[in-house]
């Protein structure tokens, strides 16, 4: 592991080997880097946005917009997801801002019921893509600008906004169809270092939160973070990850109290994406129930963060006193910007220590490609290609798979059903059985939001991963605009072109496809007793 010491001065100096292999650099991963270094300065950099950005959020006012939809995957929807759930996001949205809901998903039952209650006329869309061409951020925003188009006319393009890099294919898109505004983010920002960018400004104001408080503290979080000892934050949770990782504990469970909950989500892409590659990574465990202290295995080492108003519900005391590492970190309820940062420097110190890039994900287009060949298919007048396995013949496999379970290994669900509360609770009860037998650990992917997550992890990250596949038969057919095939076809091509690059690489994969049904809990609970 590389010397901590003189990590972070490197870090704030731009020195790019200091994340590259000793005697192994090279020029073209330097300029790779080096265009992705943008993060470091955004709390400075971007407050000359917070005018602009505030604007907006006052006109979304101003003409009574009841709902903003955030089309998005990945880095460019989940600091936003943060931002809605977080007390902040509750106390401005009670001041009367309008409501942000996140569109990351191309399940058909999800896009239907927001197509079928929103009221266009107080409905705004937030179209938000790096690259502008991700294929479900693409397909989303066909579907709703032909939708909106319908009921608005021409008035359609003052309900949309866009934020991307320059020179992308949303920037002429948004162009073309005239949308209100369009925001540009800094191309030397990766997607999922970019919460403290456009990406994170704009919904953030557009719920009523204050842009500049967010980079302020953000500021206060970066001066610490030049530190070169243990006051330096950032330095110590990347150590500590680092560390842990090197020393065979890599599954770094997160305890979160209620209100940061789905902070997990945004912890969970930036390190997995960021350090799962080449065979190794930190893991982020962030959404488990708790368990008994002596109920987690050898692979674990803990982070839990709490703020003055909310607390963890795992005993923290217990788990330490098992003697699992334990990290104890604390923030102020008003300072999601700090913590943003915070990770984001974590990162880069426990990339560099563990002489990994962390501003890379070489394994992601994998599953991309796969796609697409599964969807030329169908471009080309065919079917998609798929036989999926019987009940009880998964149920076996799946039986098989769990008897094998044992720390390091650990359980990653991969789930395309539409997200419901039966459903979720049916997988949440398995995990915990699961658990508790083989005190292995659990994650639960929801596709195709995962494949922007933790998908990298899965294939470039250690070959421990065990992985179960959920998919399932839709009860309606939407076509994608413009496009010869539908939702439905979509997300199967991208579970099943995912569960292809799996075992790509000699994954450990099992795959359950149920019926069209109502009740896809109950039958996921028969299959999880079988397999139990």
């Amino acid at each position: 592991m590389r010397d901590l010491e003189t990590i972070v001065p490197r870090i704030w100096r731009r020195d790019t080997a200091v994340w590259m292999p000793q005697g192994r650099e090279s020029e073209t991963a330097a300029r790779a880097i080096g265009n992705r270094l943008g993060w470091l300065d955004a709390p400075e950099t971007m407050a000359e946005h917070a005018n602009r950005v505030s604007a907006l959020a006052e006109m979304a006012r101003r003409e009574g917009v009841r709902d903003v939809h955030l089309i998005g995957m990945g880095g460019s929807s989940l600091c936003a997801e943060v931002m809605r759930t977080s007390q902040a996001g509750h106390a401005a949205e009670r001041d009367g801002a309008p409501a942000l809901h996140i569109l990351d998903t191309t399940d058909e039952r999800a896009l239907t019921a927001v197509a079928g209650r929103m009221d266009p006329s107080r409905t705004w869309f937030l179209v938000a893509s790096k690259s502008g061409g991700t294929v479900e951020v693409a397909s989303l925003e066909r579907y709703f600008w032909s939708r909106m188009r319908a009921a608005l006319g021409e008035r359609a393009g003052r309900h949309f906004v866009a934020i991307t890099d320059p020179g992308t294919v949303l920037e002429a898109l948004a162009r073309e169809r005239g949308y209100r505004d369009t925001f540009l983010n800094p191309p030397d920002v990766g997607g999922r270092f970019s919460a403290l960018t456009l990406f994170g400004l704009v919904p953030a104001a557009l719920i009523g939160m204050d842009p500049r408080h967010l980079l302020r503290a953000a500021a206060e979080m970066a001066a610490g973070c030049h530190e070169t000892g243990p006051l330096n934050p950032g330095l110590a949770l990347g150590a500590f990850m680092a560390h842990e990782c090197s020393h065979g504990r890599d599954k770094l469970t997160v305890l979160l109290p209620p209100s940061l909950r789905t902070l997990g989500l945004w912890i969970e892409q930036l390190v997995a994406e960021s350090t799962g590659k080449h065979g190794t990574g930190v893991l982020p465990i962030v959404d488990e129930d708790p368990r008994a202290a002596t109920a987690y295995g050898p692979d674990r080492a803990f982070v839990s963060l709490e703020t003055e108003r909310d607390r963890v519900d795992a005993d923290v005391d217990a788990i330490e006193g098992a003697g699992h590492p334990l990290l104890r970190l604390t923030m102020r309820s008003d300072a999601l910007g700090a913590e943003f940062f915070r990770w984001e420097f974590a990162t880069a110190v426990a990339g560099a220590a563990l002489e990994i890039n962390p501003f890379d994900e070489p394994n992601v287009q994998e599953a991309k490609d796969r796609t697409k060949a599964l969807l030329a298919q169908v471009v080309q007048g065919g079917a998609l290609q798929d036989a999926p396995p019987a009940e009880a013949d998964s149920a076996r496999a799946l039986a098989a798979l769990v008897r094998q379970l044992a720390p390091p290994r650990y359980l990653g669900i991969l789930s395309y059903l539409p997200v419901e509360s039966d459903t979720l609770e049916a997988i949440a009860e398995f995990r915990a059985a699961v658990g508790d037998r083989t005190q292995a650990a659990t994650t639960l992917g929801v596709g195709p939001r995962y494949l922007h997550s933790t998908g990298q992890y899965h294939k470039g990250g250690p070959d421990t991963g065990t992985f179960l596949v959920v998919t399932g038969e839709d009860e309606t057919a939407t076509p994608v605009p413009d496009a010869p095939y539908t939702f439905s076809v979509l997300k199967r091509a991208q579970a099943i072109g995912d569960l292809q690059a799996l075992q790509a690489h000699s994954r450990k994969v099992v795959r359950v496809h149920l019926g069209a049904m109502n009740e896809r809990g109950h039958a996921l609970r028969r299959i999880f007793r079988t397999a139990l």
